[in-house]
């Protein structure tokens, strides 16, 4: 008897859970997804010319984790990165389904504009100098019928980027 009351318990608790306001009781019951850095790489970095701007080639991966018992999709993922203290410019990352309990990848090949003021930053990145860098974001996460909350802004990840040389001088 005590196996079949299990077996009923999750149903059950989905019929009255389904039944509630959805938004209202969400933020009490989900917990935040986690970001991990996975690795973060300037791929290229091009000079203005021909009528077309400057550009920093970018690639950030992270792993992602869902502390929930729902499958979670992040639906979108709005972040800034921050180079030395610099802002150097917008990132969208692409959004990501979760299981429950489960993490999985998230990469994002970004071009970001080269001005006199973030210049600086990506040649200290392309000549191999360590550099601190964050990602400052929020994101949406989709619960499906439990609502569509939007978490942050907060720091997703943070630390020292240092990679080999893109400039031989």
């Amino acid at each position: 008897m005590k196996r079949l009351s299990s077996l009923l318990a999750a149903p059950l608790l989905a019929l009255s859970v389904s039944g509630c306001a959805p938004l209202a009781s969400l933020p009490s019951v989900v917990q935040v997804p986690t970001f991990e850095l996975q690795s973060v790489r300037l791929t290229g970095l091009s000079l203005p010319g021909g009528g077309n701007p400057a550009v920093a080639s970018v690639t950030v991966g992270l792993r992602v984790g869902n502390p929930n018992p729902l499958p979670v999709r992040l639906a979108r993922v709005d972040a800034r990165l921050v180079i030395d203290g610099e802002d150097v410019g917008a990132v969208t990352l692409p959004g990501v389904n979760l299981p429950a309990r489960g993490e999985g990848p998230l990469v994002a090949e970004v071009r970001l504009p080269v001005t006199l003021t973030t210049a600086g930053a990506f040649l200290r990145v392309a000549r191999g100098q360590e550099v601190a860098f964050r990602v400052d974001g929020s994101f949406t996460a989709d619960f499906g019928r439990l609502g569509q909350p939007t978490f942050g802004p907060f720091t997703l990840a943070q630390g020292v980027w240092q990679q080999p040389a893109i400039l031989p001088f």
